[in-house]
């Protein structure tokens, strides 16, 4: 039998709706598994965690002394820089000694006539006790010569006086460093007049150098665990600080806090805490700016990274992967102490939850289903 063209056409027709059609269903499949995303997921789990917490601190050294002149008088030379690491009874600033040796030579002088006045006294005052004791002369006349030697040993005291002052002002013109430490800003330069109102610099004993920073009512109620134990206890019981520079580095040598004071700043709320520092190199000077980080430990403590949360309404939500690897939205609750990087999570998670940390707050939805990656 003679099969029409027809036919053929028609069977080609059904053949090919049936290949384009599985094709399309598997194309359809291949694009539903390519829209599934694969995320980056954490398991949570029990740690003791150490978590660090910055307070902001100014510097200074252990022992700041302003150097100022004790006499008036012009600069006459400058024997230090700024900056500069002096050692104690080091030579600073030199005044102008010029009136100040005059004034020396000139009591040194005095002193000569008073002790030649004294020794002439002396003289006469022996020859009238011979005199007396021989009646040549009356009781009176000795006595005369007795005060005249007197008044001369008197002016001969006022005469050395006059001339340790003179020394002593003279010894203020060379202005030298009470103690070690590091020359600070100096406003004057040779030629200035200067007088003991004068601040010439600062010196800064840097061996050592404390931080100043704050701690608020709460801080020190959660330091003192409510009062149970007493601030000098706390302090004991702390373990030692670091600090982190203005540089984003931490300084390499450990520090301690030594006093948290005892009065409220009813202005903040807070108190002035103090952490004492090793300074042996002199990285650190008066006025620098850091942060006093202090570290807490946390025993059996849930950890997640910062970037796995979002905020709705000052709630911290988290991605909790679920059954059929879908993800929804979990509200946590986290501790208030952090190190900018992880929450320590107190509610809202158990130990062994599987928490998204990526793409959340750009990616991930709520509902989603995930191809969950460790």
């Amino acid at each position: 039998m003679k099969i029409q063209p027809s036919i053929y056409l028609a069977i080609g027709l059904v053949a090919g709706g049936t290949i384009l059609s599985a094709c399309g269903k598997k194309q359809e499949g291949n694009a539903q598994q390519q829209q599934i995303p694969e995320l980056s997921v954490i398991t949570v789990g029990e740690e003791d965690a150490s978590l660090e917490s910055g307070y902001p601190a100014t510097l200074h050294g252990e022992n700041d002394v302003e150097i100022r002149p004790q006499i008036t008088g012009f600069l006459t030379k400058v024997n230090v820089q700024e900056g500069q690491r002096v050692s104690a009874g080091q030579v600073l600033f030199t005044i102008d000694q010029v009136q100040l040796k005059a004034n020396v030579d000139a009591a040194q002088a005095a002193v000569a006539v008073a002790q030649a006045n004294v020794n002439t006294a002396q003289t006469n005052a022996n020859n009238n006790k011979i005199l007396l004791d021989k009646n040549i002369i009356s009781a009176p006349a000795y006595q005369t010569s007795v005060d005249a030697l007197n008044a001369a040993k008197a002016q001969l005291n006022q005469a050395n006086a006059q001339l340790v002052s003179a020394r002593k002002n003279l010894s203020y013109s060379v202005v030298t460093a009470p103690t070690s430490g590091v020359v600070g800003t100096i406003d004057f330069k040779e030629g200035a007049l200067v007088s003991p109102q004068t601040l010439l610099t600062v010196l800064s004993n840097n061996g050592d150098v404390q931080a100043y920073f704050s701690l608020n009512e709460k801080e020190i109620y959660a330091l003192t665990d409510n009062g149970k134990k007493s601030m000098k206890e706390a302090l004991a019981q702390l373990p030692p600080v670091t600090l982190m520079l203005a540089n984003g580095e931490r300084y390499g040598r450990e520090g301690k806090i030594i006093s948290v004071s005892g009065v409220l700043d009813p202005t903040t709320g807070s108190a002035t805490a103090k952490a004492l520092f090793p300074n042996p190199g002199g990285t650190l000077r008066s006025g620098n700016t850091a942060n006093v980080m202090i570290p807490t430990l946390q025993r059996n403590a849930m950890l997640i990274p910062q970037k796995a949360t979002f905020e709705i309404q000052d709630m911290k939500f988290c991605y909790v992967v679920g059954d059929s690897s879908k993800v929804h939205s979990t509200p946590i609750q986290i501790s208030d102490q952090n190190d900018g990087q992880n929450y320590i999570v107190t509610g809202g998670l158990k130990p062994g939850d599987q928490v998204v940390v990526e793409g959340v707050g750009i990616s991930v939805k709520d509902g989603m289903q995930i191809k969950p990656k460790k």
